[in-house]
C-alpha cells in the first residue's frame, strides 16, 4: 500500500472519531451544567472543557466571555476552529475523497452525506436547546460510518489503518473526558459525594457509553476510582484506554513493516503499562497526573505512527 493512502485513511478514521468525542465531551460538560445543585461556578465547566483541549487561548481571542451557546458554537460549527466538529466532519470526507478507490461506496456515501448535512447546519445554526440532539446525531453519524466499514471493507491493510486511526483517537479523547471531571472540576477528593457529584459522575459514564456497563460490574454507587478502572484499565469496556491499546499494540503487530521495531517496542510498553496497572497505583500517583502522562505517551506514538508509516525523516 502506498503511505499517502494509509496516511489518508489514518487520518479519515481519526477526524471521524475526533468528532463524535468531542461531541461526547461537549455532551457531559452540557449535562453537567444542566445540574442544578452544581458545586462549581457558572459556565466553569465550559472553561474546563476548552482547558482540557487546550482551546482556552483560542476561545478567549474570538469570543471573549465563556458561555454555554458561544462554547458550543465554537467547538461545534466554528469553521475557524480546527478541532471543532464541523473541520473534524470536512476533514474525514476530504481524505476519503481521496481515497475513493480504496474505500466502498457505501463508506463514501456515508460520509459525504454526513458533510452536507452538517454544512446545512452550520448555515442554519445551532441554539443550545438543539444541542443534545445535535450531539446525538453525531454520534450516530459516527456509529454508522464505522458499522458500514466493518460490513463493506475488504479486512487487508486499509481497514487496519481506519482501526488505528480509530482506537489512538479514542484512547486520546477517553482520558480527556475523564480528565475533564475529575482534575478540573473537582480536583480534590475532599469535593466528592453529594447528590450532585453522583450526577456528575453518571453523566460523565452516560457520554461514554458506560452506564449501564458500571452497573453490570460494580452493581453499587457510583465512585471515582470505580469510574477510573472501568474508564482505564478495564479491557472488556470498549472505549476505555486499555480496550484501546490492546487494538493498537495488535494492529501495529499486524501491519509491521521494515521500521516498525521502534513503535512496536514503544506501543508494547504502554499497552502493558495498562494490562498489569491497578488503580491503586494510578490513585498513589494522582490519577490527573497520571492521565496527563497518558496523553503526552498517546501523542507521541502518534508521532512515531507519522513517521514509521506515512513520511520518513531520512534525507
Amino acid at each position: 500500500m502506498l503511505s499517502s493512502t494509509a496516511d489518508h485513511l489514518y487520518w479519515m478514521a481519526r477526524s471521524m472519531e475526533r468528532a463524535e468525542n468531542t461531541a461526547r465531551m461537549l455532551d457531559v460538560t452540557y449535562r453537567m451544567s444542566l445540574l442544578k445543585h452544581s458545586t462549581v461556578g457558572p459556565f466553569h465547566e465550559w472553561a474546563a472543557m476548552l482547558s482540557i483541549s487546550g482551546l482556552h487561548y483560542d476561545y478567549a481571542d474570538r469570543y471573549g466571555e465563556i458561555t454555554a451557546d458561544k462554547v458550543i458554537r465554537f467547538m461545534a460549527l466554528d469553521e475557524e476552529n480546527p478541532a471543532s466538529i464541523y473541520n473534524s466532519l470536512a476533514n474525514a470526507r476530504e481524505n476519503a475523497r481521496a481515497v475513493r478507490g480504496t474505500i466502498t461506496s457505501e463508506m463514501w456515501e456515508a460520509l459525504n452525506h454526513t458533510w452536507l448535512e452538517i454544512r446545512d447546519m452550520s448555515t442554519r445554526g445551532l441554539g443550545e436547546e438543539n444541542a443534545s440532539r445535535f450531539f446525538e446525531w453525531v454520534k450516530e453519524r459516527s456509529h454508522l460510518s464505522r458499522g458500514i466499514t466493518y460490513g463493506t471493507l475488504l479486512q487487508d491493510d486499509a481497514f487496519r489503518f481506519l482501526r488505528l486511526g480509530t482506537f489512538l483517537e479514542r484512547a486520546d479523547n477517553t482520558a480527556r473526558i475523564l480528565d475533564v471531571k475529575y482534575h478540573v472540576l473537582l480536583p480534590s477528593l475532599d469535593d466528592i459525594g453529594g447528590a450532585a457529584d453522583y450526577y456528575q459522575w453518571g453523566a460523565l459514564l452516560r457520554s461514554v457509553s458506560a452506564f449501564e456497563s458500571y452497573r453490570k460490574v460494580y452493581r453499587d454507587l457510583i465512585t471515582p476510582k470505580r469510574v477510573a478502572e472501568l474508564l482505564v484499565l478495564r479491557a472488556d469496556m470498549p472505549r476505555s484506554l486499555a480496550a484501546c491499546l490492546n487494538e493498537v499494540n495488535r494492529l501495529v503487530h499486524e501491519i509491521n513493516g521494515p521500521r516498525s521495531g521502534e513503535l512496536i517496542r514503544r506501543c508494547g510498553l504502554l499497552h502493558a503499562g495498562l494490562r498489569f496497572g491497578t488503580v491503586d497505583e494510578i490513585f498513589s500517583l494522582g490519577l490527573h497526573e497520571y492521565l496527563t502522562g497518558f496523553l503526552v505517551r498517546i501523542h507521541e506514538l502518534g508521532e512515531l505512527i507519522n513517521t514509521t508509516y506515512f513520511w520518513s525523516t531520512d534525507e
